[in-house]
């Protein structure tokens, strides 16, 4: 008998009553008396569990004592109403098959609630989790409708290098790749490493991002993103750094700054709508998870939205669009600033602070915000500079929660105006050579932006760790699994 996932029986309801099913998956609960034991069973598919009805009169207790918490089955049997009213349908067993048992004493996912600190110690163990299990479909479903959405408006989907021997955002902090015995590494006369001995005859890293490679495919093929893994070696031990991470980074040639803003903001409601419609059983158990934590918060610390209204928030409001220097006007004649309340004194220059961008979103306008034109010198190189010389066409867009979720540019277009710049910034303009080509030879005005994956799925999710929305994460110290 072919097997059923617990997702289409328990969707068609109903409408299988009566049919003879097998099921496979792992046992969340077991319960009963010396008459009858109910197993709750999930197989990844859905949020929720089929209950197992095993009757001791047609399976002995003897058949069941493997069955525990943990041990995977397969079960075949009749589908009935259910007598109880936790579930509408439930499996009458008939057989049950131990695929693999699992041993009660040492199975550390006891039913019972375990924080997300000590789920991050058994990583691989830590999918089999309700909370988890709805953040990776969840997370499978943004990926899904984020091809989706680049394939129906046309873009190419380009695959940049994961290994660079350039840094984007000239900031450093790069995973350096090599082949190099480093118990003996080969030096220059000057005592510099000698790294035309190396795998590549020059030195490598990993990618912090994949744009400065998207910037040819978008002068090319006119539109493409990336999506892939990224790498930035910050020692950064916080709720909202990882080591290895995903970015989503479109590139469109001919897109001026309003362009980019207008494809950001379509991208993110297209992105979060998806959420609502495709993933409304996580989302419900997420926010419902999310309401009791929030009971345990001082006042201060809550979300004032829940996690679906947070969503809709952000799909049923216009962004709203004013430039760096409006912003700081705004917040230094806000009440905070005025009473000393924000953590970091507001000033123009600034880089601003996750509390400065949410009191933009939360307070003063109620709905998320793109903020344009920063200072050239908060922002990186390749930004193109505005006529003032002071700031660049820069534009970041600010949700309830969590600050900036995406940012972005016009690029520099002008090969001398980059040029300057990078000299401006002593950046090593003999590896950037090929970019400053791309401004040589039919150059065009263009635009892209960049959506780090996992901060979208903390903001999907509701999950205050970015730890928690990937399922192995790196940090400083931490690569075990």
């Amino acid at each position: 008998m072919l097997r059923t996932k617990i997702k289409e029986i328990l969707k068609n309801g109903q409408a299988e009553i009566g049919s003879s099913l097998c099921v496979k998956g792992w046992v969340r609960t077991k319960r009963g008396n010396k008459n009858v034991s109910f197993i709750h069973l999930n197989d990844g598919s859905t949020i929720h569990n089929l209950q197992i009805v095993v009757d001791h009169a047609i399976l002995s207790e003897e058949t069941l004592k493997e069955a525990t918490t943990g041990a995977c089955i397969g079960v075949k049997g009749k589908l009935v109403a259910s007598q109880g009213s936790e579930q509408a349908v439930e499996l009458m067993a008939e057989s049950i098959e131990i695929i693999g048992p699992a041993d009660p004493e040492k199975y550390p996912l006891q039913p019972k609630k375990h924080s997300l600190e000590f789920l991050r110690e058994i990583a691989h163990l830590r999918p089999r989790t309700s909370t988890i299990s709805a953040v990776l479909r969840i997370r499978h479903a943004m990926a899904f409708a984020i091809h989706q959405f680049f394939h129906q408006k046309g873009f190419i989907y380009l695959h940049t290098p994961i290994i660079t021997g350039s840094d984007a955002e000239g900031a450093g902090a790069m995973f350096r790749v090599t082949t190099l015995d480093l118990a003996n590494v080969p030096k220059n006369p000057d005592g510099s490493v000698d790294y035309s001995q190396d795998f590549f005859g020059r030195s490598t890293n990993l990618t912090v991002s994949g744009q400065l490679e998207g910037e040819t495919g978008a002068l090319a093929l006119g539109e493409i993103y990336t999506f892939g893994p990224t790498f930035r070696a910050e020692n950064s031990n916080t709720a909202r750094h990882l080591a290895e991470f995903w970015m989503v980074e479109p590139e469109m040639a001919f897109y001026e700054l309003e362009d980019n803003m207008n494809l950001a903001e379509e991208f993110l409601q297209y992105l979060i709508r998806y959420a609502l419609e495709n993933c409304s059983d996580d989302l419900e158990f997420l926010a419902k998870r999310e309401s009791e934590e929030e009971k345990q918060k001082p006042a201060h610390e809550r979300h004032e939205l829940s996690l679906l209204e947070r969503l809709k928030f952000c799909t049923e409001n216009k962004f709203q669009r004013l430039t760096y220097t409006e912003a700081i006007e705004i917040l230094e004649n806000s009440k905070p600033a005025k009473q000393g309340k924000f953590k970091f004194p507001v000033k123009w220059g600034i880089d601003l602070q996750s509390e400065h961008e949410r009191y933009l979103v939360e307070k003063e306008f109620k709905k998320p915000v793109i903020l344009t034109h920063y200072p050239k010198e908060i922002k990186a190189f390749y930004m193109k500079l505005n006529e003032d010389e002071k700031t660049v066409r820069a534009m970041d867009v600010l949700f309830p929660g969590i600050g900036e979720i995406i940012g972005g540019s016009q690029r520099e277009d002008s090969y001398d105006k980059l040029l300057a710049r990078i000299r401006e910034l002593k950046l090593p303009e003999a590896e950037l050579w090929w970019y400053l080509e791309l401004r040589k030879f039919g150059s065009a005005p263009h635009s892209g932006f960049g959506l780090g994956f996992e901060r979208l799925i903390q903001f999907v999710t509701g999950m205050s760790n970015i730890r928690d929305v990937i399922p192995f994460p790196r940090t400083p110290k931490n690569a075990e699994f």
